[in-house]
This record gives structure tokens, sequence and C-alpha cells, in this order.
């Protein structure tokens, strides 16, 4: 399976790698032929956070692509030197600028043709004034009757409100891990 992040040339040297399989390895690498330097692409974390106050949850209106326009969970990319969690908090807070106490894991979710691992926690809101950054247009409180479900951007984040509002009545909250096929 080939990924947009496809490597064509070396980032030690700049030669134009092959594809092959690496001796004493068991998938395609991209190798340089001049270096001998593998290089590896594996999958990006994606982290972010199921943010709520009282029986509403907080979705923010994407103003970048892909799918701009459309309502998301707060979520990016993880950065290098920080955890699953921290990146799950900043992400938060840039994308809505919420203010928020971190509850714990709640869903892992393989987005395999992507090359992507998505991870959302379960956090709880410590006020209602949000302040958006540029990547959104707005940030909103929806209570499960308002969801725009029509409109969500991404398949995992509708899974992800799904098994929450299946859980939020008992108060039992398992970790999920789902396979996006």
């Amino acid at each position: 399976m080939h990924f947009s992040r496809r490597i064509e040339h070396c980032p030690m040297c700049g030669t134009r790698v092959d594809h092959r399989i690496p001796d004493d390895d068991n998938r395609e690498r991209a190798v340089c032929p001049a270096c001998h330097h593998i290089q590896y692409v594996n999958p990006l974390n994606v982290v972010g956070t199921l943010p709520v106050w009282g029986e509403q949850v907080l979705l923010c209106r994407r103003n970048i692509e892909p799918r701009k326009g459309f309502w998301t969970l707060p979520a990016g990319f993880m950065e290098l030197g920080e955890t699953t969690e921290e990146g799950a908090a900043r992400e938060t807070d840039e994308e809505a600028g919420a203010q928020i106490e971190m509850q714990g894991l709640y869903a892992v979710l393989n987005v395999v043709h992507a090359g992507q691992v998505h991870l959302f926690y379960r956090a709880r809101l410590l006020s209602t004034e949000f302040n958006p950054g540029p990547e959104t247009m707005e940030a909103r409180l929806f209570h499960q009757s308002e969801i725009p479900w029509g409109d969500l951007a991404f398949r995992t984040v509708k899974l992800t409100l799904e098994r929450y509002f299946a859980e939020r009545d008992s108060g039992q909250f398992d970790v999920h891990c789902v396979d996006i096929t």
C-alpha cells in the first residue's frame, strides 16, 4: 500500500531512492543507493479531545482544508516532544481557545488508508468562554439533538460522538479501539 507521503529522495544526501525490501526487513522501504540510509514512513498521530460542559459537547467549525466549513472535535497532529495528552490539550487550546480538565483516553481510531491514528480524550470544560484560533471559524456547544451529524468533517469524529452519547447516561466510559476501513 502506498501513501501520499511516499519518499522519492534521500533526506540525508538527496539521491533518488529505490523502493525495495531491505535485508532483515519484511516490507518495502525507501533505500538510498548512495549512502544506504533506510527511510521509514510511519503513521501520523492525530490527537484531540471530546470536551463536555454538562449535557453539551464542544465542536469547532473548520476554517482550513480538508473539509473547510464542517464541524469537528478539536484535534490535530501531535508534535515531537509532547505526549498524546499534551498534544490533545494544546490542540483544544489552539482550535477552540477552550480551557479543559483531561478525563482520560476515550477512543483510538486506526485510519489505515490515511496512515493515521486518531486519539481522543474525554475532557471537562472549565468555562464556556472560547477564543478560536485561525483554523476555526466558530467554536460552540451542542446538545446531542443539535449535533450537525450531516456536517461533521470526519468519520472518526462521528464514531467518537456516537459512542460517547451511547455511554453518557451510564457514566461508564470504556476506551474504544476502532479500525476505519
